[in-house]
């Protein structure tokens, strides 16, 4: 089989795929991508056998049809090399030699046998459940969330986005037991109330492709693997198994005292104050009386510390909070609002974040945080 392709669009398809492939792979075929041809058109795929991306390609110089796996590293390792031009490759299906022709110069490359390649998983058609969403609000909703996804092997299940799927909404959650963010989208709804977990891996290929798509993305499950295709992509993955937490027990309801900030300067503030903070803990304090924060952290070990004030509006009783900052400057930095509410029943309980105006009136955002005891 013979197909001529541009340099630049093969390695632009490549390196959108090869982020799938596993520096340790247990299989050795599965350091290769599987060409494709059929019909004038070539189909890419990687996987690490939990999840599978496959991309493809319309030609419009192809002869034959077949399959072959292909190194990956050695391939991208070629094409970069490349300026934009016209690359021949012509493949013998029998003794499984590549020859990529270039303007002034050729290059052999081994092939292996594509058959190899593990097959796409079968979704169970008793329970296949399907949507098509906005590639918008997907992009949203991963980018969103990611960030608060879990690393935790004892549970598997914090370890992905919980995607809900109802009538009223689309929502998007992840949590690391520290912090939570909960994204929902009123515009995007489902006609069969159903959820999942998509592990992290999948979750930010995905992050990394819907960005350059702007049709509906087809997403469908069973209790074991989702498919997503969208306009020359395909992503296969298995799901977490198992129960996601009861996250909205954790979401307090009653927060009497509001603070009503500017983000980029809080954000700003907490980072020079953080500074001063113990490496192994990373706490913050927030003292709130009137209108006014007091931001302060110390490091007794090294006797160092740093006080910061700034200016909200606020609304309820005096109080001090501790937060690890890190966590804190990571939910701020998520936050598109230019002014935050900050929700607050007592030192011990969660605090609430929520982006004050939206651009979007279908969107609703809010990230909870966990507070750090303060030794008085």
């Amino acid at each position: 089989m013979n197909f001529v392709v541009s340099s630049t669009e093969l390695l632009s398809h490549l390196q959108a795929v090869s982020r799938v492939i596993s520096s340790k792979n247990t299989l050795p075929i599965l350091d290769n991508y599987l060409f494709q041809l059929k019909k004038k058109e070539l189909t890419v795929t990687a996987s690490d056998l939990e999840t599978t991306l496959i991309t493809t390609i319309s030609l419009d110089n192809a002869e034959g049809t077949g399959n072959i796996a292909v190194e990956a590293k050695r391939l991208n390792d070629i094409l970069k090399e490349f300026p934009e031009q016209p690359l021949t490759f012509n493949i013998d299906s029998e003794t499984l030699n590549v020859d990529i022709l270039s303007e002034n110069g050729k290059f052999s490359i081994k092939g292996q046998n594509g058959d190899e390649f593990p097959n796409l998983p079968n979704l169970n058609p008793e329970s296949t459940s399907k949507i098509a969403v906005s590639s918008d609000v997907l992009n949203q909703g991963i980018n969103k969330a990611i960030f608060a996804t879990a690393d935790d092997e004892l549970r598997p299940v914090m370890n992905g986005i919980y995607m809900e799927l109802s009538s009223e909404y689309l929502s998007f959650v992840a949590s690391d037991a520290h912090k939570l963010v909960r994204y929902r989208r009123l515009d995007a709804k489902s006609e069969v109330e159903s959820a999942f977990i998509l592990p992290k891996k999948p979750a930010g290929l995905l992050k990394n492709i819907l960005g350059k798509i702007h049709e509906d993305v087809t997403v469908e499950f069973d209790e074991k693997n989702a498919f997503f295709t969208m306009p020359g992509y395909k992503l296969a993955c298995r799901l977490v198994e198992g129960r996601y937490p009861n996250y909205n027990s954790v979401i307090p309801t009653k927060n009497p005292n509001k603070v009503i900030i500017d983000r980029a300067e809080l954000y700003n503030s907490i980072k020079r104050v953080s500074v001063f903070s113990n490496q192994a803990s990373n706490l913050i304090k927030l003292k709130i009386t009137g209108n006014q924060i007091t931001i302060s952290a110390q490091d007794i070990d090294f006797s160092i510390s740093g006080t910061e004030r700034i200016s909200c509006q606020y609304e309820g009783d005096d109080m001090e909070i501790g937060f690890k900052s890190v966590f804190l400057l990571e939910i701020l930095a998520n936050l598109a609002s230019n002014e935050v509410v900050v929700e607050l029943s007592d030192p011990s309980r969660a605090g609430i974040l929520l982006p004050l105006d939206h651009d979007n009136k279908s969107e609703d955002v809010l990230m909870l945080l966990m507070p750090m005891m303060i030794n008085v």
